[in-house]
């Protein structure tokens, strides 16, 4: 699938018009585009009623397909819904019916597809998916990545099994992540280190990222995955990395075709020092950029340039640190839509 960014203010305003695609190697966004949004003094002449919309705009980016849920099958493990396949690609599982039921006599959740009552364990039921998966190939399941996310009906339940990261939108499981938002208080104001994704990505590559961000692998708790992704993705030491402080969550809920995005995010803050500098380790970044919290939102109001699910992070990190007030109009609209998604 290939998606289009770009600037979405018009030309009159003299900013730069390109677009970015979500495919591996096409992006031309540079820091040059991005300071050149982030620092211009042009003043558009708006109804300040209509000055949150930008953010509203990218809340729903990562929002999209509402009306297509009744599409999808449950996903049902003993007597917990733990997901949605649409129905469509359930056909594709239907061949695979030593380790899939479906049933359709109306029970409490109506029709629905379920893992076989001989699958007992998680690590059974691991291992019999995890066949599926490699069997399906990516064709129907494309960017494996062998990393197992926990199928959990909420987060703190018990796990039924782990299931491929690539594949948890195809099955509608509810995934975890986190995102950090790294910043430096300098003469005051705060800053926020931004990272500028490789062009080797396979998703949104070259587009603007959180300094740190990453699912929540099975075997492994929130703070832990702070400090893992830290150090891989920034070169943050543990000894600063562990300072993160917990400061909310946001979910949201998206439907792009056979994919049933429902993520949690929990959000961290890390108060960087002056003299700190990011460094990639993991060969996930191509560079990182410190910029004044309010050219950073900005640049998020006015264009698409960072990834969509980070830039309702910031969004979120907006409100905690106070450049979105109430005085703005929409605000407990905006506020709300943060927690779109099944957030348990």
């Amino acid at each position: 699938m290939s998606c289009k960014f770009s600037s979405s203010l018009s030309p009159s305003h003299n900013f730069p018009s390109f677009s970015v695609s979500a495919t591996a190697g096409t992006c031309k966004l540079t820091w040059d585009h991005v300071l050149h949004i982030s620092e211009s003094k042009h003043v558009t002449q708006q109804d300040p009623s209509s000055y949150l919309q930008g953010y509203s705009h990218k809340v729903q980016l990562c929002n999209r397909g509402s009306d297509k849920q009744s599409e999808f099958l449950p996903f049902v493990i003993e007597g917990h819904v733990v997901g949605f396949i649409h129905n469509r690609f359930v056909e594709h599982l239907r061949r695979f019916n030593n380790v899939f039921v479906f049933t359709n006599d109306g029970g409490p959740v109506g029709d629905c597809v379920s893992l076989h009552p001989l699958l007992k364990t998680a690590e059974e039921r691991t291992s019999a998916v995890a066949y599926v998966i490699e069997h399906l190939g990516e064709k129907y399941i494309p960017h494996i990545r062998n990393e197992l996310y926990p199928v959990k009906s909420s987060f703190d339940k018990p796990t039924f099994f782990s299931l491929e990261r690539a594949a948890a939108p195809y099955f509608g499981i509810k995934a975890y992540a986190i995102h950090m938002s790294g910043y430096v208080e300098l003469d005051g104001e705060k800053h926020l280190w931004i990272a500028k994704r490789s062009h080797s990505k396979s998703t949104y590559p070259g587009l603007l990222d959180h300094l740190v961000a990453g699912g929540l692998p099975y075997g492994i708790d929130c703070r832990e995955n702070v400090v893992k992704e830290c150090e891989e993705e920034a070169g943050i030491p543990r000894s600063i990395s562990i300072k993160a402080k917990p400061v909310g969550a946001i979910s949201y809920m998206d439907i792009d075709g056979y994919r049933y995005q429902r993520y949690v995010v929990f959000s961290y803050d890390l108060i960087l020092p002056e003299s700190f500098e990011p460094k990639n380790e993991d060969g996930e970044v191509d560079s990182f950029k410190l910029i004044p919290v309010k050219h950073v939102a900005e640049v998020i109001r006015k264009t698409q340039f960072f990834k969509p699910n980070c830039a309702i992070g910031i969004i979120d990190f907006l409100f905690r640190h106070g450049y979105i007030s109430p005085e703005n109009h929409g605000y407990l609209d905006l506020l709300r839509s943060l927690i779109k998604g099944d957030c348990s």
